[in-house]
């Protein structure tokens, strides 16, 4: 079975035969053991540190179908290698580029990816109400707030009513915590330890839908809620709308609740807050067991794991964009 390799510590990667060789170098370029991956066991890379690699590689990478996804000292996102389409279908990308061009067909699913979402966001509430922790103006906000969706005409305002739920959604987090303030959402970078846990989530559960668009034939530049931009995929952001209360807040909330991740594992800039190697470290093998936890699917009556569970909604949004079903964005259950 493929997984998902994480490289933290900056270094060279080359290859060696069918495998990948890993080569640790410290901050005075003194050489660590070198690590051997076999390709055939590879999803794809994430790489925090810096890497060394040079076109051969990434000719390899791209021919076994790797991705690779690389972040700053700062943790931010600022890329991804990713191997040629090969699922990529011409019939799919024109009908995907005429809902985005019909103001009527794109609203629709952008109403529905905000909807979503605030399901979603209402359900993880609901959950911690029921563990007496008070967070019932939020959520009734939140409601109300939804009510709003299916009346909008554009996407801005629509964008607007977004940014709204989600803001009372994060009033809710100092409810929900035990030690850890949110003290208003602020990234790039964030201010504290629990924005620098939602930033590094956020991009985790990004990447994750990106990884899971490269597998259909969707083209993950042509979005509907967010504006399609230069090079950058718009569709794994309008995805991962759906999947961060589920995935990424519970996540969140397991870690600092459970004092898995403490202070200790956050490093204080000056001008912002970001998590150490041990919190990464953390929050990654986290991030992989709520990836790989399955769940009895309710309509296909078996168990599926949360990975392809992100990989089954991008199959949904591709039969809708075809004309062959319509949409209906994840809702969880629990």
């Amino acid at each position: 079975m493929k997984q998902t390799y994480y490289l933290f510590n900056p270094g060279r990667l080359s290859r060696k035969d069918n495998t990948l060789k890993f080569l640790p170098v410290d901050e005075d370029g003194m050489e660590g053991t070198p690590k051997y991956i076999p390709v055939e066991g590879v999803s794809d890379l994430f790489c925090f540190g810096s890497l060394d690699a040079n076109s051969a590689l990434y000719n390899f990478l791209g021919k076994a179908g790797i991705a690779v996804h690389f972040f700053d000292y700062y943790e931010n996102y600022t890329g991804s290698f990713c191997p040629k389409e090969y699922l990529l279908a011409g019939k799919m990308q024109i009908s995907q580029t005429k809902h985005y061009i019909d103001s009527k067909k794109r609203m629709i699913l952008a109403r529905k990816f905000v909807s979503g979402a605030a399901f979603n966001m209402t359900k993880t509430l609901r959950y911690y109400l029921n563990r007496e922790k008070d967070v019932s103006f939020p959520l009734e906000s939140i409601e109300q707030l939804a009510l709003q969706i299916e009346q909008t005409k554009a996407v801005d305002e629509l964008m607007g009513i977004e940014g709204n739920i989600r803001q009372q959604y994060y009033q809710a987090f100092d409810t929900i915590l035990n030690d850890f303030q949110m003290e208003g959402r602020s990234k790039q970078p964030p201010a504290n330890e629990l924005n620098a846990m939602i930033s590094f989530g956020n991009m985790m559960c990004y990447s994750a839908c990106l990884n899971q668009l490269y597998h259909t034939q969707l083209n993950p530049t042509i979005s509907f809620l967010h504006e399609p931009g230069y090079r950058r995929f718009s569709l794994a952001l309008d995805l991962a709308e759906i999947f961060k209360p589920v995935m990424v807040d519970r996540t969140i909330f397991r870690l600092l609740n459970k004092k898995e991740i403490q202070s200790k594992d956050f490093d204080l800039k000056m001008n912002g807050c970001m998590l150490k190697d041990s919190g990464r470290k953390i929050f990654v093998k986290a991030w992989e067991e709520r990836l790989n936890e399955t769940f009895k699917h309710p309509v296909l009556n078996r168990s599926v794991s949360y990975k392809h569970l992100i990989k089954l909604e991008c199959y949904k949004l591709g039969k809708h964009v075809l004309g062959l079903d319509e949409y209906k964005p994840y809702k969880v259950r629990w």
